[in-house]
């Protein structure tokens, strides 16, 4: 008999979870034009480019590759996600799902039971540390699934097309 990790369950199910809301906000924002990608839809004046912008830098490469991997390359590029120089619609695609793949591997590699390896001065990022790697393996599932939900109700208001996500 085999023993599996005691983790091991939960963590897949958990990687699948992110990797399925990933693919929410693609599919979401999959046919939007250019013009569509800049038009704001809520009253705090985002539009779906900048919410694309914003999973990618402050949460892909923030909390995965930055935080949980400490990768000097990913904290030498770190941004305002909101503010960051805009990508055009096949660009930021490509780059969310470059970052994806980024964010995967780390995942891959890290002992989510151990604390995160970088953490950002307090001046630049006043919150609580956590302290394992679960805790932002859960964030990145709240962020992305939340974001997912903002583009879908952007997706409507644009055009009226829905993401219904039965599961």
């Amino acid at each position: 008999m085999t023993m599996t990790p005691q983790h091991s369950m939960p963590r897949t199910l958990l990687l699948r979870d992110l990797a399925e809301h990933r693919a929410h906000v693609l599919r979401t924002i999959d046919g939007l034009s250019e013009s569509d990608l800049d038009r704001v839809v809520a009253r705090s004046g985002w539009t779906p480019r900048t919410m694309v912008s914003h999973l990618l830098h402050d949460d892909e490469i923030f909390w995965l590759r930055a935080v949980l991997g400490a990768d000097e390359s990913a904290i030498a590029q770190l941004r305002d996600g909101w503010t960051a120089p805009a990508l055009s619609g096949p660009e930021l695609r490509a780059e969310y799902r470059r970052q994806a793949a980024l964010g995967d591997e780390v995942l891959a590699r890290t002992d989510l039971d151990a604390p995160p390896r970088w953490w950002p001065p307090l001046e630049v990022f006043d919150a609580p540390r956590f302290e394992t790697g679960w805790e932002v393996l859960m964030r990145m599932i709240d962020e992305t699934a939340v974001h997912a939900g903002h583009l879908d109700m952007a997706r409507e208001a644009l055009d009226g097309r829905q993401d219904l996500v039965l599961e």
